[in-house]
């Protein structure tokens, strides 16, 4: 899958518009939603780390309506809207963590406090069958693509879920 990231500027402010793969837009235009330009604009890379590494995402799902509404308690669970806060409070917690690490510039591994932590968010959902090195693989490639696309205001992100792994193009 491919997700198209492209940062125009509106009104003197940055936002980040994403089309997927037959031009349709996805979701609603993202500003940084801060006093500071701090390329929070860009959190949907994280997302689609979760979508491509470990085939979650609860956020994407609903944007790219493919909700699993066939299974009604697999929806509301797994698809629904506590699943996806938990997604989002994840991301920005995750971002936090990161923006005091260089936005994990160079970082090979992670805190394994912090790992816990999103073990522990995660408990109650599909997705706590990962291990902490697989959070910890999702964490790193997406800040990997997220860096690249501040760099180079936007790109395309390929999501492979067969080789679990996210990259810009």
């Amino acid at each position: 899958m491919r997700v198209r990231f492209e940062e125009v500027v509106d009104d003197g402010r940055k936002k980040v518009c994403l089309t997927n793969e037959t031009g349709d837009g996805v979701g609603d235009h993202l500003r940084d939603n801060s006093y500071e330009d701090d390329g929070y604009r860009y959190h949907d890379a994280m997302h689609l780390a979760h979508l491509a590494v470990l085939g979650w995402s609860p956020v994407f799902r609903k944007l790219l309506k493919r909700k699993r509404k066939s299974n009604k308690l697999t929806d509301e669970i797994e698809d629904g809207g506590r699943a996806k806060v938990i997604e989002e409070a994840l991301v920005a917690f995750v971002y936090e963590y990161a923006r005091s690490h260089a936005y994990l510039d160079g970082v090979e591994k992670l805190d394994y406090q912090l790992l816990r932590t999103i073990k522990s968010l995660t408990s109650g959902l599909e997705v706590a069958r990962w291990s902490l090195r697989d959070w910890e693989s999702t964490v790193i490639q997406g800040f990997d693509v997220w860096r690249r696309l501040i760099r180079d205001k936007g790109g395309v992100v390929v999501c492979d879920m067969a080789e679990r792994s996210i990259t810009l193009e």
